[in-house]
């Protein structure tokens, strides 16, 4: 990670003269790149002339998701994306990361073949870019196009200004309200053939899973945490009050107004010490930390898995519902339970999950397109109400017939009667969710599948009404915590990222409740001299600079 970020600054230490001399030569956002189709002068005519007009002239920009993991899917190959290449004129390139994304964006920067829309987190990378001149600013167009300012609202738009005071990010499945799907899900069917026991504190789910290990032997996986230990993780929600899985993921805990490092967490310690002692027991599967989605969805569609936890196992586990269903109609399907915890503690201070007004994580636009206001525009308008009705539940025709009051759609016959259908689109276009409405479609998602019978609802929706949103905390106070990746604490970020990672495999695989302990002591020994301290005193400045923010200071 050390050489990935290094190659990240040199790229945008070699770019930036030429990349900012092409650049600044057209303040609209125009560089040095060939047109692109339907981007061409006589698109950026218009709009000088009198601003363009979305869905009127055809768009084509390129795309790159900022992640190792990210793969997007062919663009107009699904109903929904086919529609908008053919209705409003839009057509996408990807650019894949080949599971090297860091690698890959800092040879296009150095090569000055930026793509025109790039999809990452926020914080230093989208900063380095900004600094470098490499981003189009979005202020002009706010007052134009109505949906982001509409949607997204002031105060989230002011949370997202960069220091210059301008906003370059267009943020994805932001929110003024709680949502997130983290939790856990149970096999009806394994559940009820073990007698439906109480399943509420970790005792229970401890003897639950002898129970399963004691009946099925190795046809059944008792516990998985999915990928990269996340149902591991989000457990210490569990072990305390109002000790939400957002402390682990920041590798920090709030002590009055400082933050304190989470290997000495007298929480997070019992936490793993539980974790452990459940995995050498082989109750949770042994490769947690290894496995791919894939394994997980093999494993989830093929009823071989008996609770399974992550942090958004909606997805997986609505398709698995209906796989297994398909096959035994008299298969119950899954479930998900309200969060465990330890007896003693409130379940209703439990949070497994979180929530920020900000949501996930970002799309800017580059200085490599001609057009980058007509950009703007489809993103604009991919966020608003008929943009996000087609990328999530399809165009107009095939599963919905018009809309309510409220903008939601009128599902018709096939969207009860095909279920399976709708579930693979539904993962189909969650590849191109780039920049969710979390507000407009979990509302309208909601209230129109709360007024069918239970066994029509949509899997997703039924639980993350009953459920999941109920039990995310709200962790905007600890939004962009995360230094810039070739900082001094950017680099004291990824050594500790490292220690966490190998301390977490080691205390999985240790022998007994010391060793847990030792793991930790060790780790946070190591942390410290890779200078944790400087790190934490980086982020309590941050988190303290939010908190001023939320209150209006």
């Amino acid at each position: 990670m050390f050489k990935k970020a290094s190659l990240l600054l040199m790229a945008l230490t070699l770019s930036a003269s030429t990349a900012l001399a092409g650049c600044s030569k057209e303040s609209s956002g125009g560089g040095t790149s060939p047109d692109k189709t339907g981007a061409a002068t006589k698109e950026s005519e218009g709009n000088s002339a009198g601003g363009f007009v979305f869905g009127e002239t055809p768009i084509e920009f390129s795309f790159y998701g900022n992640y190792d993991w990210y793969t997007m899917n062919p663009w107009g190959e699904d109903p929904a994306t086919a529609w908008i290449k053919e209705n409003k004129k839009v057509n996408v390139t990807a650019i894949q990361s080949g599971g090297n994304a860091q690698q890959k964006l800092s040879t296009m920067i150095a090569s000055k073949t930026l793509p025109d829309v790039i999809w990452l987190d926020r914080g230093g990378d989208v900063e380095k870019l900004r600094e470098a001149g490499m981003l189009v600013a979005f202020d002009d167009w706010l007052d134009k196009y109505p949906n982001m300012k509409k949607w997204v609202g002031e105060s989230t738009i002011n949370l997202l200004r960069s220091p210059d005071g301008k906003l370059y990010q267009f943020p994805n499945w932001y929110t003024t309200q709680p949502n997130g799907n983290s939790g856990y899900v149970v096999n009806k069917r394994i559940y009820e053939e073990l007698g439906s026991p109480k399943l509420e504190t970790f005792d229970d789910l401890y003897s639950y899973l002898q129970s399963v290990k004691n009946k099925y032997g190795s046809s059944v996986i008792p516990y998985d945490p999915g990928l990269e230990g996340q149902g591991i993780e989000l457990m210490v929600s569990g072990f305390a009050n109002d000790f939400p899985k957002t402390y682990v993921s920041m590798r920090a805990v709030p002590e009055g107004d400082k933050l304190t490092s989470l290997f000495v967490n007298p929480v997070y310690r019992e936490t793993m010490q539980f974790a452990s002692k459940l995995f050498r027991e082989k109750l949770i599967t042994q490769d947690a930390l290894t496995q791919t989605e894939d394994h997980v969805k093999e494993k989830m569609y093929a009823d071989r898995v008996a609770v399974f936890a992550a942090s958004s196992p909606t997805e997986i586990a609505a398709l698995a519902d209906s796989t297994v269903k398909g096959a035994n109609p008299n298969h119950p399907g899954f479930m998900m339970i309200w969060p465990l915890h330890k007896e003693g503690v409130d379940k209703n201070k439990v949070w497994p999950g979180d929530w920020a007004q900000l949501g996930w994580n970002v799309s800017v636009i580059t200085k490599n397109h001609k057009n980058p206001e007509a950009v703007f525009a489809f993103l604009d308008w991919f966020t608003g109400e008929e943009g996000q009705r087609t990328i999530f539940w399809g165009p107009e025709g095939l599963y919905w017939e018009g809309t309510n009051e409220e903008g939601g759609p009128l599902f018709n016959d096939k969207y009860f009667s095909e279920p399976d259908k709708v579930s693979e689109l539904m993962n189909t276009t969650n590849n191109f969710q780039w920049n969710g409405n979390t507000v407009f479609i979990d509302t309208r998602k909601a209230a129109i599948e709360m007024t069918f019978p239970e066994e029509k609802r949509n899997w997703e929706t039924r639980w993350q009404s009953e459920i999941t949103w109920k039990t995310q905390f709200n962790g905007t106070p600890f939004i962009n915590l995360d230094p810039s990746s070739d900082s001094d604490e950017g680099i004291i970020q990824q050594k500790v990222e490292d220690i966490y990672k190998e301390a977490t495999a080691k205390a999985l695989f240790a022998k007994n409740d010391a060793e847990v302990l030792a793991v930790l002591d060790k780790a946070e020994a190591d942390a410290q001299k890779a200078g944790f301290e400087k790190l934490l005193a980086y982020k309590t400045q941050k988190w303290q600079e939010n908190v001023a923010l939320m209150a209006g200071k």
